[in-house]
């Protein structure tokens, strides 16, 4: 995989250097000095190319002049996942059928940012840790654990019935989120970009709640709705 962009490969860097196999850096950038420091404090290969390569092996991504290839993602055992986030009180974040490669690069970066939560995604019809969700978060993988499971529905069931609390987000007819005094250790779970939660994953839902919006017409997108249920769940999490 490649990790496109300066602030994507410093917390790469701080947090997991030995995932990173060699680093490019564009020829004559200013804002490279650092990046290669810890490379070289990391004994990491870097070499130094035209900015012509990076472009073309970024796709003309902006790269800011950075460029690292590194490890696959290395996804965790659900069941591990599980018993870990049973002992540090972590959240589960259960993610139905989400698509878009931005908003769980957002949804990334946001738990990834706020701390203690791990996500949880389907294998079918489910994007996956790609090199562009990894650019969206900017980093927010190196701080959560990110499980996938055959079938979410199940993986709910087995987190209930260790003992979390499962919150569900619907568009309406459901509790203010603000309203709400959550039950803790929580799971949490989000629709995909355009169907919502499905119906059998609705049915294990706990307690179903919504972000208040005063425009009815408005609609939040999943990354957006994830920042806000996230900093509620942190803001009442003992």
């Amino acid at each position: 995989m490649r990790l496109f962009g300066k602030n994507p490969v410093i917390e790469r860097l701080k947090a997991n250097p030995k995932s990173i196999r060699r680093v490019l850096l564009e020829l004559g950038h200013p804002d490279t000095a650092y990046v290669h420091k810890k490379c070289h404090q990391w004994g990491i290969p870097v070499a130094s190319v035209p900015r012509s390569k990076i472009q073309k092996l970024a796709q003309s991504l902006n790269t800011q002049g950075v460029l690292a290839e590194i490890d696959e993602f290395p996804y965790q055992p659900f069941e591990d996942m599980l018993d870990t986030a049973w002992d540090k009180k972590q959240t589960l974040v259960f993610l139905d059928n989400l698509t878009d490669p931005q908003n769980l690069g957002g949804i990334l970066r946001t738990c990834g940012s706020l701390g203690d939560f791990a996500v949880v995604l389907p294998t079918a019809e489910s994007v996956s840790v790609t090199e562009t969700v990894l650019r969206v978060a900017c980093g927010g993988e190196n701080y959560l654990s990110v499980a996938r499971v055959s079938n979410l529905a199940n993986a709910i069931e087995k987190a209930k019935k260790k003992g979390f609390w499962i919150i569900g987000t619907v568009a309406k007819d459901a509790k203010n989120i603000t309203d709400v005094q959550m039950n803790f250790p929580a799971g949490l779970v989000l629709g995909s970009e355009d169907k919502g939660v499905r119906d059998v994953i609705r049915k294990k839902l706990d307690l179903e709640v919504m972000v208040p919006m005063k425009n009815e017409r408005m609609s939040l997108n999943v990354a957006h709705a994830a920042a806000i249920l996230s900093y509620e769940i942190i803001r009442q999490r003992p």
